[in-house]
């Protein structure tokens, strides 16, 4: 998801986005671990996505 369109989700769909990565890139992690993950690049890019949602998130917090 780019960063355009993680701006123009609600607080309510930031949330639950957000709660969507992190359990992604969890089950990236544990498919890694086991040896089951071909594509280690997802693991990256789905950190870097949870990154840009906490960095919007914090923006909005401030603004308030």
């Amino acid at each position: 998801m780019k960063a355009k369109e993680i701006r123009d989700l609600s607080d309510a769909e930031l949330a639950r986005t957000l709660g969507e990565a992190r359990e992604a890139h969890f089950n990236l992690r544990f498919q890694h671990a086991s040896g089951a993950l071909e594509r280690t690049s997802e693991l990256s890019s789905r950190r870097r996505e949870i990154a840009r949602i906490l960095t919007i998130a914090h923006e909005r917090e401030q603004q308030s």
